[in-house]
């Protein structure tokens, strides 16, 4: 039987995997520690997969996660832009830090691949749209320069020894079970929660920034296509969106139309580190690992929607 390991299982994304994986009967051992993730992301699946809590950056805990693994799915970090501007250093260690320990555990392991999560933001504030993998990276934020850090380190793995890599650059993932309280909050989970109390949203610059916003969805059904790609992909680094954008107003008017409501966004300065747009060129997914999107955006946002209605209720 297949065991998969997800690092940063209790975070949004680690989470969804992690359930994803349980449902489909294989095993699996999740490893947090917290900085992040939230224990309610995993509460209802504990008992069903291997946890351990601690940090990526021990080189014990990594070694104790990688036992007898096939796969890794790696999502730890610290995912935000701002928050790596306000604490950069909290930034490199929990991306690059974290990521080096694991490689090393993972290939004295004997793992077969690591999938890793990278970063739209790698690309920087490029005029040219969509995005591709062949375009020089021109990072704007502590953050971006470590998701990159992240990218070379696993191909340099790849390169290396026997362990297969590759690096998913995700754009703007969204979801069920995304923390919308946080200062750092990502913006669909943020602004659906404000307008159900009908209170404005808070664009920062003026609206018409851009966005390939991806449902988990198809976060989590490339990921897994990445892991069991029967081809080596060698340190490969691949877009993994819908190949779409929209505006941050267009955005506020969708969820004003799901929720009936006519709320006007507060806008403030623009904040340093942020991209003003942003679409990823997906070919590359869909020759290497057989990649399509399963969701759209607005079929995703109906989704998230109902859930944050939900659980306000």
């Amino acid at each position: 039987m297949e065991k998969f390991l997800v690092t940063g299982c209790a975070g949004f994304i680690g989470s969804h995997l992690t359930r994803r994986l349980i449902g489909e009967g294989v095993k699996v051992v999740g490893v947090d520690n917290f900085s992040t993730g939230r224990r309610e992301n995993i509460e209802e699946i504990m008992g069903e997969f291997e946890f351990i809590e601690g940090d990526l950056c021990d080189m014990d805990t990594a070694r104790k996660a990688c036992e007898g693994v096939d796969y890794i799915l790696h999502q730890a970090s610290i995912p935000s832009v701002p928050r790596s501007v306000d604490d950069p250093l909290a930034s490199m260690h929990s991306s690059i830090t974290s990521t080096v320990t694991l490689l090393i555990a993972a290939k004295d392991a004997g793992v077969k691949r690591l999938v890793q999560a990278a970063s739209s933001s790698a690309y920087g504030d490029t005029e040219t749209l969509p995005k591709v993998e062949s375009m020089n990276p021109k990072p704007l934020s502590p953050y971006a320069v470590a998701k990159l850090t992240q990218e070379y380190y696993a191909s340099a793995f790849s390169n290396c020894y026997d362990i297969d890599t590759v690096s998913l650059r995700y754009f703007n993932v969204f979801g069920p079970h995304q923390n919308p309280k946080s200062e750092y909050a990502a913006v669909i989970p943020k602004f659906i929660c404000l307008m159900l109390e009908g209170k404005e949203p808070t664009i920062y610059g003026d609206g018409l920034q851009s966005r390939d916003f991806t449902y988990i969805e198809n976060v989590v059904t490339g990921n897994i296509m990445a892991a069991r790609c029967d081809k080596k992909l060698g340190g490969a680094v691949i877009n993994l969106a819908c190949g779409d954008r929209i505006t941050l107003l267009d955005l506020v008017e969708k969820i004003n139309q799901s929720l009936g409501t006519s709320i006007k966004a507060n806008h403030e300065l623009d904040r340093a580190g942020d991209v003003k747009h942003s679409q990823a060129g997906i070919e590359k997914a869909r020759e290497l690992i057989g990649f399509e999107p399963v969701c759209t955006l607005d079929e995703g946002l109906a989704k998230t929607i109902e859930y944050f209605k939900a659980i306000k209720d």
